[in-house]
């Protein structure tokens, strides 16, 4: 068992930033990945970015690519999700997940993930 805790969502105008944070608690595995997805109003989930524990490996939505960085402090426990020149379209509810064992061309599938957070409201607006 994983549990997961997001927290850092609120309230921020276009173009600012926000800095996500996920704790992964449990079962622990150099194998784990760790991602984020977000989901919009009457929108399906969808992949953000994910990161592998063991050698940080990294995949990211390419609609999301160079705004949105995912990274992982070990000493710590924690994966971080900067979100830098925020736009109103990002308004969304963000889940942290965890799953083992994926490969690269797995790591963006929602169905992967095994475990989930209970997530965390970003809304951008002025």
């Amino acid at each position: 068992q994983v549990q997961l805790e997001e927290s850092g969502g609120g309230l921020v105008q276009p173009g600012g930033s926000l800095r996500l944070s996920c704790a992964p608690n449990g079962r622990s595995s150099n194998n784990r990945v760790v991602g984020w997805f977000r989901q919009a109003p009457g929108k399906e989930r969808e992949f953000v970015a994910a990161i592998r524990w063991s050698g940080g490996t990294t995949r990211y939505a390419d609609s999301l690519k160079g705004r949105f960085t995912i990274s992982k402090v070990t000493a710590e426990n924690r994966v971080y999700l900067q979100m830098n020149s925020l736009e109103p379209e990002d308004t969304a509810v963000y889940y942290c997940a965890a799953a083992h064992g994926l490969i690269w061309s797995t790591m963006a599938r929602r169905d992967e993930y095994d475990y989930w957070g209970p997530g965390t409201q970003v809304t951008v607006s002025s």
